[in-house]
């Protein structure tokens, strides 16, 4: 294994970094070599105030697990018209610190601590995500709306 391979605090540090001055307030880094690898494995750097909008994968392959390693998540769940199904906190130092998301299910994470990195893994290749992939009652990333949708996702978890 050469020293690229090492998951280590200094490569989290930098991802953190990168992500904290990036304008989607987020960043991954990818393991696999290229978008068309048959598995697609990266570590996603995420702020509380990144938003990725609920989506879905319909590949039958593309079941997705996701590992918190350092802060904490909000994973919320939805049905087909965008009610909440399900929502739960990933602690990297808690009981929970994973999941995996069923295809065809549609969801979302937020950033519920500055500093948060997941691994996360899904089968390949990588594709743009397609009409049907995106829940058309939620707020695409760049929107407008799109602030005061994730700081209502961000109030389920207040409690918490």
């Amino acid at each position: 294994m050469t020293e690229s391979n090492w998951i280590r605090d200094e490569l989290l540090d930098n991802l953190i970094t990168e992500a904290r001055r990036a304008p989607r307030r987020r960043r991954n880094y990818n393991f696999h070599s290229n978008d068309s690898a048959p598995c697609q494995r990266l570590l996603n750097a995420a702020e509380p105030d990144s938003y990725i909008a609920p989506h879905r994968h319909l590949d039958p392959a593309k079941d997705e697990t996701l590992l918190l390693l350092r802060g904490r998540l909000g994973v919320i769940l939805f049905d087909e018209a965008g009610d909440v199904t399900e929502h739960a906190v990933l602690d990297a130092t808690g009981s929970r610190f994973g999941v995996t998301i069923a295809v065809g299910t549609f969801h979302t994470l937020v950033s519920l601590a500055t500093g948060s990195v997941f691994f996360e893994a899904k089968a390949g290749p990588y594709l743009p995500l397609g009409v049907e992939e995106r829940a058309r009652w939620a707020p695409a990333e760049g929107d407008p709306a799109a602030a005061a949708y994730l700081a209502a996702l961000h109030r389920r978890f207040s409690s918490v």
